[in-house]
């Protein structure tokens, strides 16, 4: 069961979409069928073919619906370009402080990657809103639930290797939700795909509650 104060996320669904790979014809049909699904935190990390053209395009069509926000962001002159381009957050796959100072004062949400309690805290205190635990199959339901002990009630999603299965142990060890990456999207797999890995991961969630 998911506790009210773990609970809290400036995301409605806390299910982090991740679209890695995806290039900007694809992005519009894709993010829609999310869209419909409940997920309103949609992450294309900037990795991926033409990032800039697929998060500009989803922020003019969705961005009043949901929030499309860059990952794997690494420079401030990355953060630069997101929040031209409207973005509403950033998800990192480290704790650069100077990456997070600058998205804050740029003004967008930051989900700062972590794997210790010692990079937790130094993320938290260059300006971080959020944590994500990556790679979390590496480390297990155990590490987030001591992790718990020592951090801040603020959100903690995991990040790597969540299948339906095991989203509700991260869940009860205190995640309040999850980054869903391979096991909602593959390149080039069809808008059908997509959608029916969003409804199962949803699902899934959404037993968890009281």
């Amino acid at each position: 069961m998911v506790t009210a104060a773990l609970s809290a996320s400036p995301f409605r669904l806390p299910l982090i979409a991740i679209l890695r790979g995806i290039r900007p014809q694809e992005t519009p049909a894709h993010v829609q069928a999310l869209i419909d699904e409940g997920y309103d935190a949609i992450e294309i990390p900037l990795n991926s073919p033409d990032w800039a053209s697929s998060i500009g395009d989803a922020v003019k069509a969705f961005g009043d619906r949901a929030w499309i926000g860059g990952g794997t962001v690494l420079t401030p002159v990355d953060v630069d370009t997101l929040a031209d381009l409207g973005a509403r957050f950033i998800v990192t796959p480290n704790t650069d402080p100077l990456v997070i100072a600058h998205a804050r004062q740029r003004g967008l949400q930051v989900v700062a990657g972590f794997a210790t309690a010692s990079e937790a805290f130094a993320a938290i205190a260059a300006g971080a809103q959020m944590l994500k635990l990556f790679p979390a199959s590496t480390y297990g339901t155990g590490h987030v639930r001591a992790l718990r002990a020592v951090l801040p009630s603020l959100p903690l999603f995991v990040v790597g290797g969540i299948s339906t299965t095991a989203l509700p142990g991260y869940l009860s060890a205190g995640s309040c939700g999850a980054g869903i990456g391979g096991e909602l999207y593959k390149p080039g797999q069809p808008v059908e795909r997509t959608r029916e890995n969003a409804r199962a991961f949803r699902q899934a969630y959404l037993d968890t509650l009281p």
